[in-house]
């Protein structure tokens, strides 16, 4: 990110998953602060764009599944007894505030992109609940570990750690890092990320479409700077001590969750792929 700004990308995500209540019926992901947490004027400014945002619903479609994605895998961790929920690159991620689970989130991120979150919950006037802890950390600069220590993470109890739209900024040792921490935690802890795969895996339309998107990406601070083999990750996070791994991509996930729809929304070909690993 640009020092000192909030993360462009995480707008953006938020903006795709406001476009998902407005523009798409029936809701893959319900998120009913999708749009009050972006401002009064997000409704107008998604609207006034909707033919860009209905050409573009395979982003609006990844963006909503691997949300919902995350958010079934958490409920099923807290029905087996996990009760702290770490959010790694939060940005407007909604959840806290519209959660009735007995969990301590932990939003973590950039500074600046926490201190924009605030004001936008405050002029929406939505409760920041006494369960929600803001973490500041820079991920390549300083460790979650020591992060969520001075925050009062409790590393003797299992927890869930969500990593959405995040893994692909950050350095492969950083995310290495990450899954090593997550890994060490008690059993039943659970660790749900996005990914790329590496260049060598796609084909030429799905090359030249990252590219494009790693440009704009770049432009605005963030370049995309980390993919991974799915072989080769799997056995990585094995010997990190997770002993369960599921690992799917868009035919999955049109199955799972978009299957028969008669908008015909569905995720693209876009070598993005969605992993949950269980300690």
């Amino acid at each position: 990110m640009i020092e000192g700004q909030p993360s462009r990308s995480a707008r953006g995500m938020a903006l795709h998953r406001a476009a998902h209540q407005l523009l798409d019926s029936p809701l893959v992901f319900e998120d009913p602060l999708a749009l009050p947490i972006l401002g009064g004027h997000a409704e107008l400014e998604i609207r006034a764009q909707a033919p860009w945002y209905r050409a573009n619903g395979a982003i609006r479609a990844f963006t909503a599944v691997r949300s919902r994605y995350a958010e079934d895998e958490l409920k099923s961790a807290v029905a087996r007894g996990v009760s702290q929920v770490v959010i790694l690159g939060a940005g407007l991620d909604t959840f806290a505030y519209r959660s009735t689970l007995p969990v301590r989130v932990y939003e973590v991120d950039g500074a600046a992109t926490q201190a924009w979150k605030r004001a936008r919950l405050r002029e929406a006037r939505i409760t920041i609940p006494n369960s929600v802890v803001f973490v500041p950390v820079d991920f390549e600069t300083q460790t979650l570990e020591e992060g969520l220590r001075d925050a009062g993470f409790r590393s003797d109890l299992p927890a869930f750690f969500s990593l959405l739209g995040v893994v692909v900024f950050l350095q492969s040792s950083t995310v290495m890092n990450i899954a090593q921490f997550v890994g060490a935690l008690p059993r039943g802890s659970m660790l749900v990320f996005d990914y790329g795969l590496p260049a060598s895996a796609l084909d030429a339309g799905q090359l030249a479409e990252r590219e494009h998107i790693a440009r704009d990406l770049a432009a605005g601070g963030e370049p995309l700077v980390s993919f991974f083999d799915p072989q080769e990750l799997a056995s990585t996070l094995r010997r990190f001590g997770f002993a369960e791994i599921e690992d799917f991509g868009y035919r999955e996930m049109n199955a799972r969750y978009l299957a028969g729809r008669a908008d015909g929304l569905e995720v693209g070909r876009n070598g993005r792929r969605l992993l949950r690993a269980r300690v």
